[in-house]
């Protein structure tokens, strides 16, 4: 079965579990090591996540996929907190981290601060959403706000460095 169906089966039957256990889920990662899969799961909650809530989460969860049989072969179960990096790619996550540093990289080269260069990478404080669009209060020497918009987002992460 090709990744994104995976991915998407694995998401539909975790949703339930993830809501009965008050979490949320963040990603979901399906990759081949060798001949074996891996199936990880991020999982948070407000106040983060602990190892109680990652291995409750799997034993419920791995029964789950295992009667509705969605990985082929062998494959390795592992759930984890999305760390101090967590990803942002939900709309409800730009607002729920306004105020925290992220870095956020763009699909094309942008200059939406008009100072002349363009730039993929952008990193600061995050303000939240304004419409369609990330507001940010860049952290470099030059300082100042920028909108750029969310389809425009390849990547963006919480940046505990700071």
């Amino acid at each position: 079965m090709p990744t994104q169906l995976v991915k998407k089966q694995v998401e539909r039957l975790a949703e339930p579990i993830i809501e009965e256990f008050g979490l949320e889920l963040v990603d979901i990662e399906y990759t081949q090591q060798g001949r074996h899969w891996l199936l990880c799961l991020y999982i948070d909650k407000p106040g983060g996540v602990t190892l109680d809530d990652c291995a409750d989460f799997s034993r419920e969860f791995s029964t789950v996929i295992d009667v509705e049989d969605i990985v082929a072969g062998a494959y390795r179960l592992e759930v984890s907190s999305p760390g101090l990096d967590r990803p942002l790619r939900k709309e409800a996550d730009f607002t729920r981290f306004a105020g925290e540093m992220i870095k956020l990289k763009t699909k094309t080269l942008s200059d939406p601060d008009a100072r002349g260069y363009t730039r993929k990478t952008f990193m600061g404080v995050l303000l939240g959403l304004d419409g369609e669009s990330v507001e940010l209060e860049q952290t470099d020497s030059t300082g100042g706000k920028v909108l750029i918009p969310l389809q425009d987002i390849d990547k963006a992460n919480l940046d505990p460095q700071f």
